[in-house]
């Protein structure tokens, strides 16, 4: 179905099906005619002489020069060609500082356009927005829901692998502390282990190590925490991030800060605060189905009666080398400065909405890999304790890593590519009971 671009209701899904799924692209008609409603305010601004940013004055510390009109087509190529070094129509991840995304930008139009002659505005209207960010943003808390649909599933068959204690899963609890990840992350939780084993055997412990006991409320913290990163990115992808900013409806040309991307770049902050304690208390788990103390199980998960070897301990290695790449990147990047050099001192701050989404993507595809790395643990470990039934998400999952990953038997070493599965975790496909029967 044609995403229909109407400049009012572009959701964050059809980005995604637009940008990987190879979605048709349609514009509306009524986009058409506002488009021409704001034509029209441009051309009066320019044949009155007006002076209006970018339009008929230069930009930045320039903005006090006035253009001729004769000179605007010239002036409006100029802008891509002297921000657009390379001969290949390509669009670099890095140049953005978040105030407009100028070289990113710049790369798009030159492919788009080529020598396509721009009229007034026009070069500055391709040039002057953030659409690079907030198109990356899109993307990132797109893989950030799909993450956390994983890291659901596989703090569900941690919990089993650990024989732990289902009580904090219990239903009230979202009733008396009602934030809305949690009561969501509760019920998904208690669907993945629905008809579990787990709800009807007797726990091993009365209080279980908080990564384990506290799953529900870590991620229900993410949860809410993405919600408002998602509505962000939902807001911006709708909005005009253009300055001087067309008011159609009065016939004017305001000079404004909409480039300014702070709301995008400290909302996609708030969502990776929120995803690191996720990573984090999964590799705790993760270490934790690996200790004989812990489980009740082999040190490691090796197969019984064969001591000599290591089992899966290796596998607390990468872990532990994962999830502290994956924190670090949770670094707010949002309340970094500029100098005050350019511009005159003009030009003083940036938002760094490109490397927030950035380091978000960036911090999904760590987290993929780490959780796939606890997969393996896990499954071991339910395969090894024996608890039967799983739960109806749990079994589904155990049996999508065995299509990909084998049980570690005897002799047998690690798995050499768990590439595959981090695939599985980053498909959102992970725990599905429809494909698993």
């Amino acid at each position: 179905m044609p995403v229909v671009l109407d400049g009012r209701s572009l959701a964050a899904a059809e980005v995604v099906r637009v940008a990987r799924g190879g979605e048709r692209v349609e514009l509306a008609a009524g986009a058409v005619e506002r488009m021409r409603t704001c034509r029209a305010v441009v051309e009066a601004a320019v044949a009155a002489g007006d002076p209006v940013y970018g339009v008929t004055t230069g930009v930045g510390v320039r903005s006090r020069i006035p253009v001729a009109a004769g000179d605007m087509d010239a002036f409006n190529r100029r802008l891509i060609d002297a921000l657009n070094a390379g001969t290949e129509p390509r669009v670099r991840m890095l140049g953005s500082a978040g105030q407009g995304d100028l070289a990113p930008m710049a790369d798009l139009a030159a492919g788009l356009l080529g020598g396509f002659a721009l009229a007034a505005r026009e070069g500055l209207a391709m040039l002057n927005s953030s659409a690079f960010s907030t198109g990356l943003a899109a993307l990132a808390v797109h893989d950030a829901d799909r993450l956390l649909d994983a890291a659901t599933v596989c703090a569900a068959l941690d919990l089993e692998a650990f024989a732990a204690n289902p009580s904090p899963l219990h239903e009230g609890i979202g009733r008396v502390r009602p934030y809305p990840g949690l009561i969501r992350v509760l019920a998904e939780l208690r669907a993945a282990l629905a008809g579990s084993a787990l709800w009807t055997t007797p726990p091993r412990r009365l209080q279980d190590p908080l990564s384990f006991r506290n799953a529900a409320p870590i991620l229900g913290a993410a949860r809410d925490a993405l919600a408002f990163a998602a509505g962000q990115v939902e807001i911006e992808l709708n909005a005009s991030q253009e300055n001087p900013v067309v008011l159609a409806e009065e016939r004017r040309m305001i000079s404004c800060a909409n480039y300014e991307m702070l709301p995008l770049s400290q909302a996609l902050d708030v969502a990776r605060l929120g995803l690191a304690p996720v990573l984090t208390s999964a590799n705790e788990r993760l270490v934790k189905l690996l200790q004989a103390p812990q489980t009740g199980l082999t040190d490691g998960l090796q197969a019984p009666g064969t001591t000599h070897e290591n089992g899966l301990s290796e596998l607390a290695w990468t872990g532990q080398a994962l999830a502290p790449e994956a924190r670090l990147l949770a670094a707010p990047v949002s309340a970094e400065i500029a100098s005050s050099s350019q511009a005159e001192g003009i030009e003083d701050r940036v938002s760094m909405a490109p490397l927030s989404a950035r380091r978000t993507a960036e911090m999904c595809a760590l987290g993929a890999r780490l959780l796939a790395v606890g997969l393996v643990v896990s499954c071991q470990a339910v395969e090894m304790r024996g608890l039967e039934p799983l739960g109806v998400g749990t079994r589904c999952a155990l049996r999508q890593v065995r299509e990909i990953v084998p049980h570690l038997g005897p002799g047998v070493s690690v798995h050499p590519d768990l590439e595959p599965l981090a695939a599985l975790v980053a498909s959102g496909e992970l725990g599905r009971a429809r494909p698993c029967g």
